[in-house]
C-alpha cells in the first residue's frame, strides 16, 4: 500500500475513478438497470459486492504504483530483442487474460473473474 499511502487525496480520487472506468469496460454477467452509468450494482440488489470494491482498490493501487496496462501488454508480448540490426520478436500467445483485458492487477482480476461472462459466449437478445 506504499503508493496509496504516499499519494495525495487528489491522486487517490483520480486512481479510483480510473479503476472504476477499467472495471466498467469489462463484460459482466447479468443486466445492469436502464439508465445506470456504472456496471454495478446489477439486478434488483442495490449492493456492490465487496469483491468489486476490493478489485477497484487493487487497480487504483496498481495505477498509483505506475503500472500501465498498455506497457505491461507490450512487455509481455516481447520474446526477444536484439541491438545489432534492431530486431524485436513478439508473441501474442502468452498474454495473461487480465493484462489483455486492461486490468493492471492480477489480484484485482481474481476478484473480478467470478462476475465476468465467459468470453467464448455471445448473448443474442431477441427484438420484437
Amino acid at each position: 500500500t506504499g503508493a496509496w499511502d504516499s499519494a495525495s487525496a487528489g491522486d487517490k480520487t483520480k486512481a479510483l475513478e480510473m479503476a472504476t472506468e477499467i472495471i466498467s469496460l469489462l463484460n459482466f454477467v447479468g443486466v445492469k438497470p436502464d439508465g445506470q452509468a456504472l456496471e454495478f450494482p446489477r439486478g434488483d440488489d442495490a449492493t456492490i459486492p465487496s469483491a468489486i470494491i476490493n478489485a477497484c482498490a487493487e487497480i487504483a493501487m496498481s495505477l498509483l504504483d505506475d503500472v500501465d496496462p498498455e506497457k505491461e501488454l507490450e512487455q509481455l508480448r516481447l520474446q526477444s530483442l536484439s541491438f545489432a540490426s534492431a530486431k524485436a520478436v513478439y508473441d501474442v500467445g502468452n498474454i495473461p487474460e487480465y493484462i489483455a483485458a486492461g486490468v493492471p492487477s492480477g489480484i484485482a482480476w481474481r476478484y473480478l473473474k467470478p462476475y465476468l461472462r465467459d468470453p467464448r459466449t455471445v448473448d443474442m437478445p431477441r427484438a420484437s
